[in-house]
Order: structure tokens, then C-alpha cells, then sequence
């Protein structure tokens, strides 16, 4: 408490240092000011606990702007008369007090401020108080939301002068120019899974908690080493069937100019209707599978049953039929209502060995990896979301291009060492040779058929991961051909660094570009108001939404009053007509 007493003639650089001084001493001591007069020249207060003798006097110096205390009468007999609220503890003060705290971490939340300011201060202040200094601080660290809808326009043509070839669009609706969707690949992504990812895009979307209602949307990929990959994201003011088609008319649009042909892609996602029928529409040519993350959860929520997850997963990486079916029997075993309810789950779109395509052992996507880039900033403009996407593409691109530069072998580390386990194993196999590409492979338990010129194996294992598998290593030795050769082209190095081969140029912040005179407007870039649609108040709901739910029809409730559709009994308009016409 020492440090917030005050002395006759003590010396304060200027006003409101010395406002800022007295609120401090007045939270820190517990008692209320009670203010008589507060302006540029002078200050004078008093507490204001009846019978109290404790007063203030400073003013202002004269030819400076320095305040210095004049008088100080009196000590406080108050006592404590502040304990479970401050008036001196404004928003403007919790946001002083939490700016720096703000800076370092973005979750910073209410709760917490709750805290922080009774254990330094020992006072507690309403909980809507401090989301609301929260509000305010990050609105002053970061710019408002309105601010980064005002300036994406700018933003996005700063990202298509930095980064030549890149996709950088913003849409709006209505005419008053409101938000409606925004669309961004930087070219470094978009040549990296051209050049060197598996033709494998997983899309998911997660919510945003800024001012206005948001979607976040993306699209990733896997790269020779099977890290995540981020391809293309979006920003839609409503997650609906619309919008997943949009989003994938656009990831086509930036894809085609830089593909020959209508590229043949393996998409992952939840499942939903909406991006299933958008994935037929806009890309004809390619697949879709399940997430079996996502799969495996949903059935987990359902029947809570860890053996029934395990048995899941063991059908899924089946190799065999006959593999896939002795697992489902055990399921059945295990529980047939879990069996009738995978039925809604055609096998050929999350079992490896009903799928028809090769996904290179990719069975679930990798959107939640993505989404953990952007989860601490999900409260912040648009604008600042953007930034910390482009920051952290830049850090894993140049990491992992560093990374690469140093590696010798002819595949990926993590293709490599199941290289090398399935050569340990073909040691040990017996080889007999039918023709130039057929070969029969026996193993200590089994045996299995190889014809190395369709790439292919009794086993399935080279269909399905596009590596060769121990038997076809066996076999490929024997005749002296390099196994690297027989090996998908994306499980190489080459594909690694090509992947990772153009960098990612700094995007000027926004004080470095944003319109600083009225002369500005007059250019073509035309102003992006904030969607009308807030954010609903209350927590926001944070649970993957399993496929059933999503795909479920809508109930139509009915009223058995009027026998109309769309309203209760309770709510039905007709029953108050008819009151107010007897009245």
C-alpha cells in the first residue's frame, strides 16, 4: 500500500497521470472518491463515506503541464467501504490492466481477469465487465471487426501483389457491400500440392468467435512425410450446402490453372450432405471417403464402447475381404445395434479395401491439426486470423524446406522406414518366378502372388499404400530391379522439396497499406461493411456434430389447434385473432 500514498507537493508529468493515480490508490486502499471538481487545471476529491475527513487538492503548474498535490487533509476512518466493487473500476481501467496480459496471450478470459484483479486488488467486479474490457482491449491491440472487414479489400490485393499467382477474393451481398465470403490460397500452397502432395484434400470448417457470425472453411493436404499441408481456406458468413459448393467451385478455379486436366482428388471430410453433393458437382473425376476419426468418434458417443472402436479400426485398415469381414463379425458379436448402425456407412467409402482409388494410408483427415493454427485467434478480425495463417505457413514451409535439404535418402523418413521394414522381412521370403512380372512369394505362413508390371500384390498392401509391400520387395530383388522405382512418386524426397520449393513473401501489415486520407476512396477498391448477423450471446457450441446428425431431417412441428405446420399450439396466431374478434 506504500506505493499508492500520497505527500504534499508530490509531482505528476501531467493530468491524467495523476487521475490515473488517484483511481489506482483509491482500487488498491478500498474506498470510493467522491469527485468536486476534475478538470485540465486542477483536481479536487474527497471520500466518499460520510464522515470521513480524507481530502485532495492538485493542480497544474503553471507554463507546464505538470500537476503537482497541494494539500492532503486528513486520514481515512472509513475503513474498507469497496470490497465488492469499485465505481474507479472502469472498463478503460480493467483494460489498462490487462492490455499487456492481452498482448501475450489472446485466451486470456473473463474469468481469469476475475482473478487476477481480486488477488492484486481485492475487489471483485461483474463478470459482463470484464468480457467487456476484454472486448475493448483486443479491439485496441488488434483493430475492431468493422475495421477488418473495412480493409480486406486492401488486404487481399496487398496478398496478390506480394505473392504473384495467388487467390485472394472477397465477396459481398446486398447493396450496402456486406460480408458474405472470403476466399484465400497463397501460390506457394497451391504449386506444393500440385508439385508434390498425395492427391488427397481433407475440408472441415470450425467456428469463429468474433463480433460477427463466422465460418472458417479449409482445405489440406499431406505431404511426402505425411505432415499436414494447408491448401486453400475460407470465411463464410453461413456454413450451408451454398457455401461448401462455393468453397469448392473456388478450390477448383485456383486448381485448374494450374492442372492440365480435371484433377482426380481423394477428399476427406465428416461426411455431411452438403459437401458430399458439392464434391459431385464441382469435381466429378474424384472420390470421397470418410473421416475415420470422425467415424470412430460418432460411434464411440453412441454406444461408449472401446472395443467396438478398436474392432472399427481394424475393419477399416483391412487389407483383405475376408480380413474386413471376420472384423465386422466381431462387431456384430460385440453389439448389432452398432452393426445395423454402420449400415448408413457404405464400406466403400471408409474400409481401405472397398475404396476404390489408392489413399496411400490416409484414412482420417487432418482439419482439427489445421484448425489449432487459428483456435487462439478466433477472436480476432478477419484480418488478424489471415496473418496468423500466412505466419505460420512461412515458419513450417521454411523449416521444413531447411529440414529436407539435408536428408539422402530417396524417400520421405517416414516412407523410408517402412521401406526398410518390409526389405528386413522379403529377406526371409522364398521367391519362385512365373514369368517376367508374375511371381509367387512364400512365406513362413502364407503365400501370395506378385506381378510387378500391374504393381500389384495378393496381399493388396502395394495397391492400397502405393509402396511396395514385403512380398513385392522379395520379388522385385530376385529379378534385380530397384524397389525406389516401383515406389509412388509422392512418397519421394524430390516430391518433399518440391512440395516446399516456393516461399511464402511477408505481407506488409495493415499501417503499412491502410487508407490514411479521404483522397484513397476514390480508387475502385469499394468498402466490405460487417455481415448483419452478430454473434449470439452465450457459449458457443465446441462438439464435432457426428454424420447422422448432420444429414437428419428437419422436424416440422404442428399445431393441433389451427392443423398448420411451422408452430405450437401455444404460439398459434390464429386462436389470438379469434380472442381479439370476441372481444
Amino acid at each position: 500500500m506504500e506505493d499508492y500514498n500520497f505527500v504534499v507537493g508530490q509531482i505528476f508529468p501531467d493530468v491524467k497521470a495523476f487521475r490515473n493515480a488517484i483511481k489506482e490508490a483509491a482500487i488498491a486502499q478500498h474506498f470510493e472518491l467522491r469527485i468536486i471538481k476534475s478538470d485540465l487545471i486542477r483536481y479536487f476529491a474527497k471520500c466518499a463515506s460520510d464522515g470521513c475527513p480524507w481530502r485532495i487538492r492538485a493542480v497544474k503548474l503553471p507554463n507546464a503541464s505538470t500537476f503537482i498535490i497541494r494539500s492532503l487533509e486528513g486520514t481515512h476512518t472509513c475503513g474498507r467501504n469497496a470490497l465488492n466493487g469499485h465505481h474507479q473500476a472502469s472498463v478503460d481501467w480493467i483494460v489498462s490492466f490487462i492490455e499487456e496480459r492481452l498482448r501475450d496471450n489472446i485466451n486470456y478470459k473473463p474469468k481469469d481477469i476475475l482473478h487476477d484483479i481480486h488477488k492484486q486488488y481485492g475487489i471483485t467486479i461483474p463478470y459482463k465487465q470484464a468480457w467487456r474490457a476484454k472486448e475493448r482491449g483486443l479491439a485496441a491491440i488488434y483493430g475492431s471487426s468493422e475495421e477488418g472487414f473495412y480493409l480486406l479489400p486492401s488486404y487481399c490485393e496487398e496478398i496478390k501483389k506480394t505473392n504473384p499467382g495467388s487467390v485472394a477474393e472477397v465477396f459481398t451481398t446486398g447493396a450496402d457491400n456486406r460480408f458474405q465470403r472470403l476466399f484465400v490460397s497463397f501460390y506457394a500452397s497451391i504449386h506444393g500440392f500440385v508439385n508434390g502432395c498425395f492427391p488427397i484434400v481433407s475440408l472441415g470448417g470450425i467456428q469463429l468467435k468474433s463480433k460477427y457470425l463466422s465460418t472458417f472453411l479449409s482445405a489440406t493436404s499431406f505431404d511426402a512425410d505425411g505432415g499436414l499441408f494447408p491448401l486453400a481456406f475460407a470465411v463464410v458468413d453461413v456454413e450451408n450446402d451454398e457455401s461448401w459448393t462455393w468453397f469448392l467451385s473456388e478450390l477448383h478455379k485456383a486448381l485448374e490453372v494450374n492442372i492440365e486436366c480435371n484433377p482426380e482428388i481423394i477428399f476427406l471430410s465428416d461426411g455431411q450432405k452438403g459437401i458430399v453433393d458439392a464434391i459431385r458437382r464441382k469435381f466429378p473425376k474424384s472420390s470421397h471417403a470418410f473421416c475415420m476419426r470422425h467415424l470412430s468418434e460418432c460411434i464411440s458417443k453412441e454406444f461408449k464402447n472401446a472395443r467396438l472402436i478398436h474392432l472399427l479400426w481394424k475393419a477399416a485398415y483391412a487389407t483383405t475381404i475376408t480380413a474386413f469381414k471376420e472384423k465386422m463379425a466381431q462387431i456384430e458379436e460385440a453389439s448389432p445395434e452398432a452393426t445395423k448402425w454402420l449400415q448408413q456407412f457404405p464400406p466403400s467409402q471408409w474400409a481401405l479395401v472397398y475404396f476404390e482409388g489408392t489413399r496411400y494410408g490416409h484414412l482420417s483427415s487432418n482439419i482439427e491439426e489445421f484448425n489449432k493454427w487459428i483456435l487462439d485467434a478466433r477472436e480476432l478480425p478477419i484480418i488478424q486470423v489471415i496473418e496468423r495463417i500466412h505466419d505460420n505457413l512461412t515458419t513450417v514451409f521454411d523449416d521444413r524446406r531447411l529440414k529436407s535439404s539435408s536428408w539422402c535418402s530417396v524417400l520421405a523418413p517416414s516412407a523410408e522406414r517402412r521401406m526398410v521394414e518390409a526389405v528386413n522381412y522379403a529377406s526371409t521370403y522364398q521367391v519362385l518366378r512365373s514369368d517376367e512380372v508374375e511371381f509367387e512369394v512364400i512365406s513362413a505362413d502364407r503365400s501370395d502372388i506378385v506381378n510387378i508390371g500391374s504393381r500389384s500384390c495378393s496381399c493388396r498392401d502395394w495397391q492400397l499404400y502405393g509402396i511396395p509391400c514385403s512380398h513385392a520387395i522379395a520379388a522385385l530383388i530376385s529379378c534385380r530391379k530397384d524397389v525406389y522405382a516401383y515406389t509412388a512418386k509422392c512418397f519421394t524426397v524430390a516430391s518433399y522439396r518440391d512440395t516446399y520449393a516456393e516461399e511464402l513473401h511477408p505481407v506488409p501489415r495493415k499501417l503499412e497499406w491502410r487508407r490514411t486520407d479521404e483522397s484513397v476512396l476514390d480508387n475502385d477498391i469499394a468498402v466490405v461493411r460487417p455481415p448483419k448477423f452478430r454473434r449470439p450471446p452465450g457459449r458457443p457450441e465446441n462438439k464435432r456434430i457426428c454424420v447422422e446428425d448432420h444429414n437428419r431431417d428437419k422436424h416440422t412441428v404442428h399445431c393441433s389447434r389451427c392443423n398448420q405446420t411451422g408452430h405450437y399450439k401455444t404460439t398459434c396466431k390464429a386462436e389470438m385473432i379469434n380472442s381479439i374478434e370476441q372481444f
